[in-house]
């Protein structure tokens, strides 16, 4: 009755590690999950959801034509990035955004052009515990690493090069993202010790990243009709060539060291070292968190700032990394920053520790810069300094401050606690228009010579440089608040209204912060509640708590929503809680199935998946 696997496909929940009998796990309000991995999306029904979609909505993966990015004509926003040239400096950051196929191409129609993948390591069937993100004020995580198997983070990532190749080329996209949306680039990020970076599984995962041509092949048969005219294309096999390493904390800078060494004489790649927080030391950090920002609430971990790498230590291991590269004809660069460990004293997350990202990480990330700047006055490509080598940016970084923190020279900026909040990728094209409207409006064309002019405003102030510039800007009383306490402690808001399956306020928050853009709303049936209804495609949850934190009425809506499987296995293993659909590849199959005390449910679910513009899918349904 279903249909049957592929033949070059794993077996069902074999690739994604699914454990024979689901864990529960209990969540902040009561409610109890299923720790089931993701199961990613195949390419053929990927595809041919963004073709029903367009034809039946007008949009791509929810995402609306008008958060399309289209590049300003009379402004060039694009910028080297080891030697590579991405028609922007914005992306996505190294964390759920990049984990699945459907969020990079999101990004990319919103305009991402550089993408630092999700770190992948040799331990790929890690529990991740449950709910792993808290965006309720500043942001706090604990989700660390890739929850694919590596074999599967290969597919995704292929997969969302082959549709973003695709997409640029099909035409009825041409009006909304212009003649040509530019370069983009993926950055590889691994982790997070030599011993697993030398592995077979991660070495193998580079390999193919660099030529990735026997697994277009593999995938090639896989494009279905709608865009057979494109099933020729000649797809890059180049995935990437860059690699942000990511390392354990309190690995010693001799480690860090020989795995830069390891990347650059092994697999011939450029190599920029993402740096922890700590680097700053804890009597700085605790300053600026705690006396200039105001976060009393937040605890610091002492014993992370005695593990982490030292300022006196990583001065050195920069500067002969940065010098080694150079021997070795390769590019260097490092990223401020990783997450900062603290302790977990919020209650809504499990465990004794959690990372904090947002506003109070950008201010400890710039003042990190600023001291290694000083302290390496020659290393760093970045105005008024005459070094060759790379400095990314990954803190707080928001359309606010996006502009301010690219004019201290720093690039690619990545992005993630701003896309987890309400409009999600959505966010990335008004962040954008913005920032080609401040280039513009100084008179500048391009953002090499807007950087420059921003430079001499500096001078002016009688600042060496834009760093010091912007630094200074944080912490002061016309820039502070923008950052501290006062200015992110007020929460979503919530009205006193039980969640129910069908009928809710209709605010579309679900859709938009979901990074794995596992909600789609469709338009009520006559005499439901509300304009919209919300269903989840279960296979792409996670369970991250996201979506939770910002739904105005009480409950969860991952669980509350209609879950919907298009895989049989997945579907059993959760429990058979949601509703089983047959999607256009399986048209001998009935719409939904559930159990049988579901049937009015199970019957309401079908009526909206029929109903115009219903499914995310082409799907065939058979009288009942």
């Amino acid at each position: 009755m279903w249909a049957p696997n592929r033949p070059d496909d794993p077996e069902p929940g074999e690739a994604a590690g699914m454990a024979e009998e689901p864990d529960e796990s209990r969540r902040p309000d009561g409610s109890v999950g299923f720790d089931i991995p993701l199961t990613p999306m195949p390419l053929d029904l990927l595809l041919g959801r963004i073709a029903h979609e367009w034809e039946t909505r007008s949009r791509i993966l929810d995402l609306p034509t008008g958060r399309f990015w289209r590049p300003d004509d009379g402004v060039d926003l694009s910028f080297d990035f080891m030697g590579r040239r991405a028609a922007n400096p914005v992306g996505p950051a190294a964390g759920p955004q990049t984990q699945m196929a459907q969020n990079i191409v999101l990004a990319w129609l919103g305009g991402a052009r550089v993408f630092e993948l999700k770190t992948v390591q040799v331990l790929d069937d890690l529990d991740i515990a449950r709910p792993c993100i808290d965006m309720e004020t500043i942001g706090f995580n604990i989700e660390w690493s890739q929850e694919l198997r590596v074999a599967q983070s290969i597919e995704e990532y292929t997969k969302a090069s082959m549709v973003i190749e695709i997409l640029r080329r099909w035409e009825p996209l041409r009006d909304h993202l212009g003649e040509d949306p530019g370069p983009h680039i993926f950055d590889m990020s691994v982790g997070y010790d030599l011993a697993g970076i030398r592995s077979e599984k991660v070495a193998g995962f580079i390999e193919t990243m660099l030529d990735a041509g026997s697994e277009i092949e593999r995938l090639r048969p896989l494009i279905p009709e709608s865009f057979g005219e494109l099933r020729d294309l000649d797809f890059p096999t180049r995935l990437a060539d860059t690699i942000t390493l990511s390392t354990f904390h309190g690995c010693p800078p001799e480690e860090i060291d020989s795995i830069v060494r390891h990347l650059v004489t092994t697999h011939g790649v450029d190599v920029v070292v993402k740096l922890n927080p700590t680097l700053l030391g804890f009597d700085e950090v605790d300053r600026l968190l705690h006396d200039v920002l105001g976060y009393d609430d937040v605890i610091l971990d002492p014993a992370a700032f005695e593990a982490d790498l030292h300022f006196e230590d990583g001065v050195p291991l920069i500067g002969g990394l940065a010098g080694f590269a150079d021997t070795h004809g390769h590019r260097f660069g490092v990223k401020l920053t990783n997450t900062l460990v603290v302790r977990n004293n919020r209650g809504r997350l499990p465990g004794e520790t959690m990372y904090l990202s947002g506003p109070p990480l950008h201010v400890i990330a710039t003042a990190l810069l600023g001291r290694l700047s000083r302290a390496l006055p020659d290393v760093f490509r970045l105005p008024g300094h005459g070094g060759s080598h790379q400095v990314s940016f990954s803190a707080g970084v928001t359309r606010a401050n996006l502009a301010d923190t690219l004019a201290m020279g720093v690039g690619p900026a990545t992005i993630c606690s701003d896309l987890l909040r309400p409009g999600g990728y959505g966010r990335l094209a008004p962040m954008l228009g913005a920032l080609a409207t401040v280039v513009a409006e100084s008179g500048a064309t391009d953002l090499d010579s807007w950087r420059e002019l921003r430079l001499t405003e500096a001078h002016r102030r009688g600042l060496p440089d834009t760093v010091s510039d912007h630094e200074q800007h944080t912490v002061s009383d016309e820039g502070v608040g923008l950052y501290d306490r006062p200015g992110n402690s007020k929460p979503p808001r919530h009205v006193d209204h039980e969640l129910e399956m069908f009928g809710c306020v209709a605010c579309n928050f679900c859709v938009t912060v979901c990074p794995n853009d596992a909600f789609f709303s469709v338009r009520s049936l006559e005499g439901m509640t509300g304009r919209q209804q919300y269903l989840v495609l279960a296979e792409l949850c996670n369970d991250c708590g996201n979506c939770m934190t910002f739904c105005p009425e009480q409950g969860d809506p991952a669980q509350v929503k209609p879950r919907l499987y298009t895989d049989l296995d997945r579907f059993e293993a959760d429990g058979r809680r949601g509703f089983l659909v047959a999607t256009g590849l399986t048209p001998e199959a009935p719409l939904v199935l559930a159990p049988e005390e579901r049937a009015q449910e199970r019957d309401t679910v079908a009526e909206l998946l029929a109903s115009p513009a219903g499914s995310p899918w082409p799907v065939q349904i058979r009288e009942r």
